[in-house]
């Protein structure tokens, strides 16, 4: 019985640290090899004439206090005025969103308005019947972006075999705000160089909804009860044989969230879509199918949201008995452990307490992750899902 819990012990430890620097480490390698003996396309940027035209979906919900510098960010985008569509939906708004972006009517900004609220999915659903544009990018309201982000997120369209293009998101970290932005923009810093690397290899494991391009032909119509529309949306396309590009130069600000309890709210309802979602995404499981982009899956996604948050708990448990039945190794990788979580528990107390000591904030934002999608997981097991939520505060 001993050796079954050291076997168990061992292979989800591995696990554990394959999905957090294992799998970087091992798919930059991977990268490097190929890099030898294949050139990156390196596409010019082109010329105005050359741009395809593109309509810009921005779904917005009560959003009074950001939504004028939203507008105006998204008409000073670099991009032929005669190409560039704006188009926001603000479904089921009942503050003045709506009245704020009618004044921008003769700047060639269109609005869609109902009074019933039906979530995102719904709205994006019904935002995309009025698009005639070969190329789409949705953004949400509460981000910011770059000025020349269009130029370069649809040069990318040149090669027909790319049906998605995302952007990176960069999370503003104001030093007042301890755990809840540090931990929350380093997170940001890893995945974007993920994604990244991702692309290079396939393509992007999912899309963020703070900046992402498709090609509206690709579109599917996504179900009412979807979280992840972002998700569901580019993994869509990625099934149907496409590649999801990735673009560093196209980036969406936004503040981070206002305090740690307003992240965990995101956080769990992000990861009850998580598993959601990968009920949808079974087939993507099937490497016979989807070669490597079943590896990048299962390896960036699948491991990070349905094994890690169930084998840590598991691993500390079985390390206080190997460590009790066994000593040695098991005693230094219990005081490791212990370590780690003690740190995690310090990084907490100082950021209740407003201090910043900023490597004592990413042992506590990656066990608060975890402990968010397990928390999520019950949420998910309750059903009732809906893409309809209740905003979170942010700085």
């Amino acid at each position: 019985m001993t050796a079954n819990y050291q076997l168990l012990f061992w292979g989800l430890l591995f696990i554990v640290l394959y999905s957090a620097v294992g799998y970087p480490i091992l798919l930059y390698t991977i990268l490097l090899i190929r890099r030898i003996f294949n050139h990156r396309k390196d596409y010019s940027i082109w010329t105005d004439e050359a741009c395809p035209e593109v309509t810009i979906i921005i779904p917005a919900y009560n959003e009074a206090s950001i939504i004028d510098e939203k507008v105006q960010n998204t008409l000073a985008l670099q991009y032929p005025t005669e190409k560039k569509k704006i188009l926001f939906i603000t479904d089921g708004s009942t503050d003045e969103t709506p009245d704020i972006v009618r004044k921008y009517k003769d700047q060639g900004v269109e609005l869609l308005h109902s009074p019933e609220r039906c979530g995102k999915s719904e709205a994006l659903n019904r935002a995309m019947t009025f698009v005639e544009t070969d190329i789409v990018v949705c953004c949400d309201a509460n981000t910011m972006i770059n000025r020349d982000a269009l130029i370069h997120l649809t040069n990318h369209y040149r090669d027909p075999k790319v049906g998605g293009v995302c952007g990176e998101k960069k999370v503003v970290t104001p030093t007042s705000n301890g755990a809840a932005s540090e931990g929350e923009g380093a997170y940001w810093r890893y995945e974007s160089k993920l994604k990244e690397w991702d692309a290079e290899l396939t393509s992007v494991m999912g899309g963020a909804g703070e900046l992402f391009s498709i090609r509206t032909s690709l579109y599917p119509s996504i179900p009412k009860e979807i979280i992840l529309d972002d998700f569901f949306i580019t993994m869509h396309i990625v099934q149907k044989g496409f590649k999801v590009a990735y673009e560093k130069n196209a980036y969406a600000t936004e503040t981070s969230s206002a305090s740690v309890n307003d992240e965990m709210t995101r956080k769990v309802r992000i990861a009850s879509g998580g598993f959601q979602i990968m009920l949808v995404l079974l087939p993507m499981l099937n490497f016979f199918k989807y070669g490597w982009v079943s590896f990048q899956y299962i390896s960036h996604r699948v491991l990070r949201w349905l094994i890690v948050p169930f084998a840590l708990p598991l691993i500390f448990v079985l390390n206080i008995y190997l460590a009790y039945e066994l000593r040695g190794i098991y005693e230094f990788t219990l005081f490791v452990q212990l370590l780690a979580y003690a740190t995690a528990l310090v990084g907490r107390f100082l950021k209740k307490n407003k201090v910043q000591i900023k490597g004592l904030l990413f042992p506590y934002y990656y066990a608060f992750m975890n402990y968010c999608v397990l928390l999520g997981f019950f949420k998910f097991l309750q059903g009732n899902h809906s893409s309809i939520w209740e905003k979170v505060n942010r700085q």
